[in-house]
């Protein structure tokens, strides 16, 4: 589970901002005085946040386009051969359904 984005909400640096984190955790980020978003990758300002392990190549790339434009995210991305295809639809709460979202969770 990816979680950075609880560790700078505690330390109030997600406060009032538009963030993201692991669909497990969100209750526990808007606890923490963020705004939670359901996006992969959420820019607020100067504050950048992932929702989980892939949602942070995912957010890498974003950056680096952000930073250095969309050739060089996409020459990074030829270069870690970052080409996803999941062999199944199932990546996030609203795909899996309740039933495994409820068994992931009492995992």
């Amino acid at each position: 589970m990816c979680t950075g984005s609880l560790l700078l909400a505690k330390a109030g640096a997600l406060a009032g901002k538009r963030a993201t984190t692991h669909w497990a955790t969100r209750e526990v980020l808007a606890e923490l005085g963020a705004e939670v978003a359901t996006e992969r990758v959420v820019f607020d300002g100067k504050v950048v946040t992932g929702a989980g392990v892939s949602a942070g190549i995912d957010m890498a790339l974003s950056l680096a386009a952000e930073l250095w434009g969309e050739d060089t995210a996409k020459m990074i991305q030829l270069m870690l051969e970052y080409d996803p295809q999941p062999p199944f639809d199932a990546g996030s709460p609203e795909k899996a359904g309740p039933a495994l979202v409820a068994t992931a969770l009492e995992r």
